[in-house]
């Protein structure tokens, strides 16, 4: 059985993006990364007129979202999260008017559109900042400056790393320190001053007036410091965030702030949401940003972090699950980003990478909740691990040096850059046999690799082993089988065990049963579905959970027993 065998052509659940009810909890979001999607003016660097152009590949594609990284006007020291104006395009990506026709082009083929806000911090060209370095002592109470320590305040107000290296303060000429949690070019502001938070539910009208149906928040978790702004007495803090409590991160007083956002949200039609970009210590304390007064999703970086071991995946799956369902909220799933080494290579690179990345699609694809798909992931796209230190962009490569952790099997400093992120963010391919593979006429920012030319959407278009057509497969099932999506907590499927799988309850959990299966083999059942996750290197025999209907590796079966592939997922209808 391949999984070409069940590309039927499904209608879209709704031409209209305002109709449903929570059309969120089980979403599946596009993120493009403007800067490397699509060219439209040929100077090498993607822009919103080349999404626009290229929204209909999403449309087959099947998502339901489209999430866009900032586009606002930015001295772009870290690739457009250094925000000068909120309420204005940077030319290199248009203007106001490309932004609004984007929105309804979206919206005409049934796909709503998510942009990313970057409260945390602003630019250090951002007006506020620069009447800050002026003088002004109002302009500085709306940042985070502070006087120094020891002789003459020749130290740091205390001992915070930013998140890219070093140190997290910066001195100006006059003695005064300013925080800034990531580079010295993004100013942290001071959430506590009145005028921030004022001016930042204006930035939110302002573009929700123009349509766009939502805003993934940027560093949500970050925005309120701890009392004091207290040393942590450790280094290598970077490597702390998401595992213990940090004095910058993480503060129950940023909640405060995601419940005036939602208020704010609520106050118009059509179903806007917020999700968090939030690192915390615990799947508890992540749900908490989802609560029903404060956003709508989070996401889950547990599941991404995740190595490839069957149980570590079940750990992580019912942690997330018990934590959302405490709140009442959706789970969300995602395997890259714009920030991390893409999962092809965490998982080992070459056809063992492939093979597991395409695996782990089907899992996430397949779990109760809403999914995140990061721009080429669809194609099967690695890593880029051997750009010219010349060409690297990203503020990362120059405060600190790479360090390859190793990790299990790969999943973490596989490609020797940790901490590095241009490598995920090389232009996707097109078309074409060299390139810069259809991506615009003026070749792309940050070289392709030669070998693309296979892995363009033209070359995987119609193969029915592409990674990119076993992507259009699994979302077209997704919308056509009742038993996927996000059911409401406690609903089960239609029974109790998987026949032939042993003694033993199966595990129940929002329409989620896990049963009985064989080492290293993964099995849970869905009402009317079932998901089979081999992990193991090797082909392992199993009773037949169903009738197969998807599979990221071809599988055998007579109808009673069924030979999994090495490193390979299954659905079966039931």
């Amino acid at each position: 059985m391949k999984h070409e065998l069940t590309a039927v052509p499904l209608a879209r659940a709704s031409s209209d993006p305002t109709v449903g009810a929570g059309w969120w909890r089980d979403a599946v979001i596009y993120q493009v990364y403007v800067r490397s999607f699509a060219d439209s003016d040929g100077d090498g660097v993607g822009d919103l007129r080349g999404v626009r152009e290229r929204l209909p590949h999403l449309a087959r594609l099947g998502v339901d979202a489209v999430w866009l990284t900032p586009f606002y006007v930015s001295p772009q020291a870290d690739g457009g999260y250094d925000v000068a104006d909120y309420r204005a395009v940077d030319p290199l990506f248009g203007d106001l008017a490309d932004a609004d026709d984007l929105v309804r082009a979206a919206h005409a083929l049934g796909l709503r559109l998510i942009v990313d806000v970057v409260p945390n911090h602003t630019s250090e060209d951002h007006p506020w900042f620069r009447e800050a370095l002026a003088g002004d002592s109002g302009a500085r109470e709306r940042y985070l400056f502070r006087p120094g320590r020891g002789a003459d305040g020749a130290l740091p107000p205390n001992d915070w790393e930013s998140v890219f290296g070093g140190p997290a303060w910066t001195r100006v000429p006059d003695g005064a320190w300013y925080l800034h949690l990531f580079a010295p070019e993004q100013p942290d502001l001071n959430w506590e001053h009145p005028e921030v938070a004022r001016e930042f539910a204006s930035v939110l009208r302002f573009w929700l007036d123009l349509g766009v149906d939502g805003f993934r928040v940027d560093v949500a978790h970050g925005m309120v410091k701890a009392p004091g702004l207290p040393d942590i007495g450790r280094g290598a803090q970077a490597t702390l965030i998401g595992t213990e409590p940090l004095p910058f991160f993480d503060q129950d007083g940023v909640h405060a702030i995601h419940r005036s956002w939602r208020r704010l949200l609520d106050s118009y039609g059509g179903q806007r949401i917020g999700v968090a970009e939030a690192w915390a210590p615990t799947s508890e304390r992540l749900a908490l940003y989802v609560r029903p007064d404060e956003l709508h999703q989070a996401f889950n970086f547990r599941f991404l972090n995740c190595p490839w071991d069957p149980a570590a995946m079940r750990t992580v799956i019912d942690e997330s699950l018990a934590a959302t369902a405490s709140v009442g909220a959706p789970t969300t799933w995602v395997l890259s980003n714009h920030d991390v080494v893409r999962h092809v290579t965490r998982y080992g690179g070459g056809a063992r990478g492939l093979a597991r990345a395409r695996a782990a699609a089907l899992l996430m694809l397949a779990l109760p909740g809403s999914a995140y798909v990061y721009q080429g992931e669809e194609l099967g796209l690695p890593e880029v691990t051997d750009i010219p230190d010349g060409a690297r962009q990203d503020p990362a490569f120059r405060r600190r040096p790479a360090v390859g952790s190793g990790g299990a099997d790969g999943q973490e400093g596989a490609d020797g850059q940790e901490g590095l992120r241009d490598g995920c963010r090389v232009p996707i391919p097109w078309s074409g046999d060299e390139p810069p593979y259809g991506f615009g006429a003026g070749g792309s920012w940050l070289p392709q690799p030669r070998g693309w030319a296979g892995l363009s959407v033209a070359a995987q278009t119609g193969d029915p082993h592409s990674t990119l057509e076993l992507y259009r497969a699994a979302l077209e099932l997704r919308r056509a089988m009742p038993g996927l999506g996000a059911p409401e907590s406690g609903q089960g499927g239609p029974r109790d065990e998987w026949p032939g799988a042993g003694a033993g309850p199966a595990v129940r959990a929002r329409g989620m049963r896990w049963c009985p299966a064989p080492e290293g083999v993964l099995l849970f059942t869905r009402p009317g579905f079932a998901c089979t996750l081999n992990t193991r290197p090797t082909p392992v025999e199993l009773p037949s959970p169903g009738r197969p209907v998807l599979s990221s590796a071809p599988v055998e079966t007579d109808g009673r027993t069924v030979r999994l592939p090495a490193d390979s997922c299954t659905w079966w209808a039931m």
